[in-house]
């Protein structure tokens, strides 16, 4: 028999809120079974845990959550490995791109910051200089 895991038990694994899970569900992420009193219970199989580690994968990847999913769901389909590297190859180029172009802006910014300091620092020690400290 396949083994299955409780949203509970998920949510401990990957240190999620259940909240979290359930919102995975509704991107489409997580396809849990039901049973109980109106399919109130859900069944996660190990298909659905390896696609939650693979979308908190590309989480922390920086990937947006659509993205995720279609990469993923490249994955499930019968369809051509190389095509899914491509579109995987495709969209990590695409991010990277994203992310190269932020860390450009953030050193600018940091590079500015760092002229404003020296000039403060500049008029400072003039005034200390004119106040005879």
């Amino acid at each position: 028999m396949a083994t299955t895991y409780s949203i509970s038990d998920l949510a401990r694994e990957f240190d999620l809120t259940t909240r979290a899970m359930r919102f995975y569900e509704d991107m489409g992420l997580l396809q849990p079974e039901r049973s109980g009193p109106g399919g109130r219970i859900r069944v996660y199989s190990g298909r659905d845990r390896t696609r939650l580690k693979l979308t908190l994968r590309a989480k922390r990847l920086g990937l947006s959550l659509s993205e995720a999913k279609e990469i993923i769901d490249l994955y499930d389909s019968p369809r051509d490995t190389g095509l899914q590297l491509k579109k995987f190859l495709d969209v990590l180029a695409a991010h990277r791109a994203q992310v190269e172009e932020q860390m450009a802006d953030l050193q600018a910014n940091l590079d500015e910051i760092k002229a404003h300091q020296r000039e403060a620092r500049t008029l400072l020690a003039k005034l200390d200089k004119k106040n005879g400290k």
